[in-house]
Protein backbone atom coordinates (compact mmCIF):
# COMPACT_ATOMS: atom_id res chain seq x y z
CA UNK A 1 0.00 0.00 0.00
CA UNK A 2 1.25 3.48 -0.93
CA UNK A 3 2.30 5.83 1.92
CA UNK A 4 1.50 9.48 1.72
CA UNK A 5 2.57 11.84 -0.78
CA UNK A 6 4.93 14.99 -0.05
CA UNK A 7 1.75 16.84 -0.61
CA UNK A 8 -0.32 15.46 2.08
CA UNK A 9 3.20 15.13 4.41
CA UNK A 10 2.87 18.86 3.45
CA UNK A 11 -0.65 19.72 4.94
CA UNK A 12 -0.24 17.24 7.74
CA UNK A 13 3.07 19.31 9.20
CA UNK A 14 1.13 22.20 8.99
CA UNK A 15 -1.69 20.70 10.62
CA UNK A 16 -0.09 20.27 13.62
CA UNK A 17 1.48 23.59 13.82
CA UNK A 18 0.02 26.07 15.82
CA UNK A 19 -0.99 29.55 14.10
CA UNK A 20 1.02 32.54 15.58
CA UNK A 21 -0.65 34.98 17.84
CA UNK A 22 -1.27 37.94 17.11
CA UNK A 23 1.31 39.32 19.28
CA UNK A 24 3.91 36.93 17.94
CA UNK A 25 6.18 38.61 15.42
CA UNK A 26 8.54 37.21 12.61
CA UNK A 27 10.12 34.76 13.96
CA UNK A 28 8.74 33.99 16.36
CA UNK A 29 9.66 36.88 18.33
CA UNK A 30 6.90 37.75 21.12
CA UNK A 31 5.72 42.14 20.54
CA UNK A 32 5.62 43.52 23.80
CA UNK A 33 3.03 46.09 24.59
CA UNK A 34 5.34 48.77 23.93
CA UNK A 35 6.22 47.65 20.92
CA UNK A 36 2.63 47.45 19.03
CA UNK A 37 1.94 50.64 20.49
CA UNK A 38 4.88 52.26 18.79
CA UNK A 39 3.90 50.50 15.57
CA UNK A 40 0.37 51.89 16.02
CA UNK A 41 1.59 55.56 16.56
CA UNK A 42 3.77 54.64 13.15
CA UNK A 43 1.07 54.22 11.60
CA UNK A 44 -1.07 57.01 12.56
CA UNK A 45 1.69 59.44 11.83
CA UNK A 46 2.07 57.65 8.30
CA UNK A 47 -1.30 58.18 7.77
CA UNK A 48 -2.02 61.78 8.79
CA UNK A 49 1.31 62.75 6.93
CA UNK A 50 -0.34 61.21 3.66
CA UNK A 51 -3.22 63.25 5.01
CA UNK A 52 -1.61 66.35 5.00
CA UNK A 53 0.37 65.94 1.36
CA UNK A 54 -3.07 65.28 -0.21
CA UNK A 55 -4.53 68.52 1.17
CA UNK A 56 -1.50 70.91 1.55
CA UNK A 57 1.39 69.65 -0.74
CA UNK A 58 -0.24 67.86 -3.59
CA UNK A 59 -2.19 69.66 -6.99
CA UNK A 60 -5.37 67.72 -6.17
CA UNK A 61 -7.40 69.80 -3.84
CA UNK A 62 -6.00 73.64 -4.99
CA UNK A 63 -8.34 76.44 -5.31
CA UNK A 64 -9.14 76.78 -9.43
CA UNK A 65 -12.75 78.03 -9.94
CA UNK A 66 -14.64 80.79 -8.03
CA UNK A 67 -18.63 80.72 -8.18
CA UNK A 68 -20.89 83.84 -7.62
CA UNK A 69 -24.70 83.62 -6.93
CA UNK A 70 -26.92 86.51 -5.97
CA UNK A 71 -25.64 89.44 -7.49
CA UNK A 72 -28.07 91.06 -9.32
CA UNK A 73 -26.61 95.10 -9.50
CA UNK A 74 -22.71 93.76 -8.65
CA UNK A 75 -20.91 92.63 -11.65
CA UNK A 76 -18.66 89.49 -11.15
CA UNK A 77 -15.78 91.24 -11.77
CA UNK A 78 -16.15 93.61 -8.68
CA UNK A 79 -17.27 90.77 -6.34
CA UNK A 80 -14.42 88.87 -7.54
CA UNK A 81 -12.11 91.75 -6.96
CA UNK A 82 -13.05 92.72 -3.51
CA UNK A 83 -12.88 88.67 -2.67
CA UNK A 84 -9.39 88.13 -3.14
CA UNK A 85 -9.89 84.78 -3.79
CA UNK A 86 -6.34 83.07 -3.52
CA UNK A 87 -6.76 81.15 -6.78
CA UNK A 88 -4.35 78.50 -6.74
CA UNK A 89 -3.90 77.96 -3.04
CA UNK A 90 -4.66 74.63 -1.22
CA UNK A 91 -8.25 74.84 -0.64
CA UNK A 92 -8.06 73.50 2.48
CA UNK A 93 -6.65 76.79 3.55
CA UNK A 94 -8.15 78.90 2.17
CA UNK A 95 -10.06 81.25 4.64
CA UNK A 96 -13.31 81.78 4.29
CA UNK A 97 -14.10 84.27 7.15
CA UNK A 98 -11.57 86.70 5.93
CA UNK A 99 -12.88 86.31 1.96
CA UNK A 100 -16.66 87.55 3.66
CA UNK A 101 -14.70 90.22 5.38
CA UNK A 102 -13.47 91.50 2.59
CA UNK A 103 -16.49 91.87 0.86
CA UNK A 104 -18.46 93.32 3.46
CA UNK A 105 -16.00 95.97 3.42
CA UNK A 106 -15.26 96.94 0.24
CA UNK A 107 -18.83 96.24 -1.26
CA UNK A 108 -21.00 98.39 1.15
CA UNK A 109 -24.26 96.88 -1.02
CA UNK A 110 -23.49 93.40 0.07
CA UNK A 111 -25.81 93.06 3.06
CA UNK A 112 -24.36 88.85 3.88
CA UNK A 113 -22.13 86.34 1.74
CA UNK A 114 -21.70 82.60 2.14
CA UNK A 115 -18.55 81.01 1.38
CA UNK A 116 -18.55 78.03 1.29
CA UNK A 117 -15.57 75.37 -0.08
CA UNK A 118 -16.99 73.21 -3.00
CA UNK A 119 -14.65 70.30 -3.19
CA UNK A 120 -12.33 69.56 -4.92
CA UNK A 121 -11.29 72.95 -6.74
CA UNK A 122 -14.21 75.50 -6.19
CA UNK A 123 -15.22 78.20 -3.37
CA UNK A 124 -18.85 79.41 -3.79
CA UNK A 125 -19.77 83.21 -3.03
CA UNK A 126 -23.54 83.50 -2.45
CA UNK A 127 -23.89 87.10 -1.85
CA UNK A 128 -27.46 88.91 -0.74
CA UNK A 129 -27.34 92.51 -1.86
CA UNK A 130 -28.95 95.25 0.30
CA UNK A 131 -32.15 96.36 -1.51
CA UNK A 132 -33.31 100.03 -1.41
CA UNK A 133 -36.38 101.36 0.23
CA UNK A 134 -36.24 104.69 0.30
CA UNK A 135 -33.93 107.25 -1.94
CA UNK A 136 -32.71 110.68 -1.01
CA UNK A 137 -31.47 113.01 -2.97
CA UNK A 138 -28.28 114.88 -2.30
CA UNK A 139 -26.60 117.13 -5.46
CA UNK A 140 -28.56 115.67 -8.16
CA UNK A 141 -27.14 111.90 -7.33
CA UNK A 142 -29.57 109.42 -4.97
CA UNK A 143 -28.25 107.95 -1.56
CA UNK A 144 -29.90 104.47 -1.84
CA UNK A 145 -31.01 103.25 1.97
CA UNK A 146 -32.03 99.86 2.86
CA UNK A 147 -34.63 98.73 5.49
CA UNK A 148 -32.16 98.99 7.98
CA UNK A 149 -31.69 102.72 7.71
CA UNK A 150 -27.84 102.01 6.18
CA UNK A 151 -27.13 104.28 3.64
CA UNK A 152 -24.96 102.41 1.28
CA UNK A 153 -24.85 103.16 -2.37
CA UNK A 154 -24.84 106.56 -4.29
CA UNK A 155 -26.31 106.45 -7.90
CA UNK A 156 -26.71 108.71 -10.43
CA UNK A 157 -30.13 107.55 -11.53
CA UNK A 158 -33.03 107.05 -8.90
CA UNK A 159 -33.73 103.21 -9.71
CA UNK A 160 -37.64 102.55 -10.38
CA UNK A 161 -40.13 101.78 -8.10
CA UNK A 162 -38.33 103.31 -4.84
CA UNK A 163 -39.75 105.93 -3.30
CA UNK A 164 -38.07 109.47 -2.20
CA UNK A 165 -37.71 110.98 1.08
CA UNK A 166 -38.55 114.56 1.55
CA UNK A 167 -37.54 116.01 5.02
CA UNK A 168 -39.25 119.00 5.50
CA UNK A 169 -39.24 119.31 9.32
CA UNK A 170 -41.33 122.06 10.94
CA UNK A 171 -39.79 123.58 14.37
CA UNK A 172 -41.21 121.58 16.61
CA UNK A 173 -40.55 120.42 20.25
CA UNK A 174 -40.27 117.24 18.09
CA UNK A 175 -37.45 117.68 16.24
CA UNK A 176 -35.67 119.24 18.82
CA UNK A 177 -36.01 116.34 21.09
CA UNK A 178 -35.21 113.51 17.86
CA UNK A 179 -33.52 115.47 15.50
CA UNK A 180 -33.65 114.76 11.95
CA UNK A 181 -31.67 111.40 11.78
CA UNK A 182 -34.60 109.98 14.06
CA UNK A 183 -37.07 111.23 11.17
CA UNK A 184 -35.13 109.73 8.67
CA UNK A 185 -35.37 106.09 10.70
CA UNK A 186 -38.86 106.79 10.83
CA UNK A 187 -39.42 106.99 6.89
CA UNK A 188 -37.15 103.75 6.56
CA UNK A 189 -39.33 102.31 9.02
CA UNK A 190 -42.44 103.22 7.10
CA UNK A 191 -40.93 101.92 3.76
CA UNK A 192 -40.23 99.04 4.93
CA UNK A 193 -43.41 98.38 6.07
CA UNK A 194 -45.06 98.84 2.38
CA UNK A 195 -45.58 95.76 0.76
CA UNK A 196 -44.02 95.35 -3.11
CA UNK A 197 -47.06 96.36 -4.90
CA UNK A 198 -47.91 99.48 -2.81
CA UNK A 199 -44.02 100.52 -2.10
CA UNK A 200 -44.02 100.70 -6.43
CA UNK A 201 -46.72 102.69 -6.38
CA UNK A 202 -45.07 105.36 -3.71
CA UNK A 203 -43.22 108.02 -5.13
CA UNK A 204 -42.41 110.23 -2.24
CA UNK A 205 -42.60 110.05 1.91
CA UNK A 206 -42.88 113.13 2.84
CA UNK A 207 -42.12 113.70 6.97
CA UNK A 208 -42.75 116.71 8.65
CA UNK A 209 -43.26 115.36 11.96
CA UNK A 210 -42.08 112.32 14.30
CA UNK A 211 -45.73 111.66 13.98
CA UNK A 212 -46.77 113.25 10.49
CA UNK A 213 -46.03 111.07 7.03
CA UNK A 214 -47.60 111.32 4.20
CA UNK A 215 -47.09 109.46 1.21
CA UNK A 216 -47.26 110.61 -2.06
CA UNK A 217 -48.58 107.95 -4.70
CA UNK A 218 -48.73 107.80 -8.28
CA UNK A 219 -52.14 109.67 -10.07
CA UNK A 220 -51.94 112.18 -7.49
CA UNK A 221 -53.47 110.38 -4.43
CA UNK A 222 -52.14 110.94 -1.11
CA UNK A 223 -51.97 108.49 2.25
CA UNK A 224 -52.01 110.76 5.32
CA UNK A 225 -49.53 107.93 7.47
CA UNK A 226 -49.11 109.46 10.90
CA UNK A 227 -46.77 108.05 13.00
CA UNK A 228 -44.60 104.61 12.17
CA UNK A 229 -45.94 102.87 14.65
CA UNK A 230 -48.79 100.11 13.69
CA UNK A 231 -47.22 100.06 10.00
CA UNK A 232 -48.39 95.89 9.13
CA UNK A 233 -52.08 97.56 10.44
CA UNK A 234 -52.74 100.87 8.55
CA UNK A 235 -50.88 98.56 5.36
CA UNK A 236 -54.04 96.35 5.80
CA UNK A 237 -56.62 98.93 6.15
CA UNK A 238 -55.29 100.81 3.43
CA UNK A 239 -55.44 98.04 1.11
CA UNK A 240 -58.89 97.48 2.20
CA UNK A 241 -59.96 101.20 1.80
CA UNK A 242 -58.66 101.76 -1.74
CA UNK A 243 -60.44 98.18 -2.74
CA UNK A 244 -63.48 99.85 -1.08
CA UNK A 245 -62.78 103.14 -2.59
CA UNK A 246 -60.76 102.83 -6.10
CA UNK A 247 -61.70 106.36 -7.44
CA UNK A 248 -60.49 108.17 -4.03
CA UNK A 249 -57.85 110.71 -4.09
CA UNK A 250 -56.97 110.69 0.11
CA UNK A 251 -56.65 108.33 2.48
CA UNK A 252 -55.72 108.59 5.65
CA UNK A 253 -54.96 105.96 8.41
CA UNK A 254 -53.39 107.92 10.94
CA UNK A 255 -55.77 106.19 12.99
CA UNK A 256 -55.92 102.64 11.73
CA UNK A 257 -59.31 101.90 13.85
CA UNK A 258 -60.48 105.14 12.14
CA UNK A 259 -59.52 105.09 8.56
CA UNK A 260 -61.02 107.68 6.02
CA UNK A 261 -60.89 107.83 1.98
CA UNK A 262 -61.84 111.01 -0.08
CA UNK A 263 -62.11 112.01 -3.55
CA UNK A 264 -60.02 114.69 -2.30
Amino acid sequence: MAGPTTAQRGEAERADTPARPPHIGPGGRRLTGRTRLVLAVLGLVVTAGATVWVLYGSSWFRLERVTITGTDVLSRSEVETAARAPVGSPLVSVDTDAIAGRLRQKLPRVDSVDVVRSWPHGVSLEVTERKPVLLMEKGGKFIEVDAKGVRFATVDEAPAHVPLLELEPDRSASLRRFGADRLVREAVRIAGDLPAKLSGETEVVRITSYDSAVLQLTRDRTVMWGSSEEGPVKVRVLTALMKASPKAGHFDVSAPTAPAASRS
